[in-house]
Formats: C-alpha cells, structure tokens, sequence
C-alpha cells in the first residue's frame, strides 16, 4: 500500500497546535488507517462512529476539516453534512465525504447537503492527502 507523502516541517510547525481533523466512520479498519496515515503526517485526529456523536464533537472541539462516510449505524452522511452546513458553529468546517457508494446522483447530493468535496473509496491515500491539505487551505482563508 502506498506510503502518504511526508511534508517538510519548519520550527514552527513543530511547536505550533496541530490541525485536527474529525473522522466520522463506523468501520474500524477504515478509521485505523486514515487515523495512522494522518496521525504521521502531524495531524491530529479525533474519531467519531455515529453521526450524532460527529455531530457532538464537531460542534464542541471545532475540528478544522471532516472526513464523513454516507453510512453511518444512526444517520446517513447527507443529513450529517446538512446539519454541519446549517449550524453557524461549524458551516465553514470543510468536510470530505468518503463512501463506496456509486449511484450517479451521490456527488449530487453531496453538494447539495452541503460537502466541498467527495472521494470514492477504494481512494489514493497521497491524493487524499493533497486534498485534505487543500481543502484545510481553503477553510484558513475564510476564517
């Protein structure tokens, strides 16, 4: 399995706090290795398995960008994601809808409930990086 790209680190982004990012996931094998990849790549990660409890983290700790699967046990991702978009709190945190679903109206849908981005899994873990980093770049420009 590919390895993610290492960043170079400057002084102070040693000492500075890192970026979190909240993973909204049911599958435990999926959380472990999106937490391990992004976890060597400075970030850190906070995990959430249903969307009520992504919710609740999400509206509490601010997390600067959401990694969001469409099947959750409690809630499906597009209300999730509707919900995020709709909350004053937390409608500029970025998320990235990851899902295996492939029905033509998913990235429809997706927009609409409000995710800048959709990745369909199996993904590229360096271009998910690459646009993690993006859309992370994208949000500090509107805060």
């Amino acid at each position: 399995m590919p390895q993610l790209l290492e960043q170079p680190r400057t002084r102070a982004a040693r000492y500075a706090r890192p970026q979190t990012i909240l993973i909204i996931d049911d599958d435990d094998a999926m959380v472990d290795v999106l937490s391990q990849r992004l976890s060597r790549q400075g970030y850190e990660i906070v995990v959430a398995a249903s969307g009520d409890e992504g919710l609740a983290i999400a509206r509490d700790r601010r997390p600067n960008l959401v990694l969001l699967d469409l099947r959750l046990p409690d809630a499906d991702g597009f209300s999730v994601c509707q919900q995020l978009a709709d909350d004053s709190g937390t409608c500029a945190i970025p998320v990235i809808i990851l899902s295996g679903m492939e029905r033509p109206d998913i990235i429809r849908r997706s927009r609409a409930a409000g995710c800048q981005y959709y990745v369909r899994k199996p993904y590229d873990p360096n271009a998910l990086l690459i646009l993690v980093q993006h859309a992370m770049g994208e949000a500090d420009r509107w805060s």
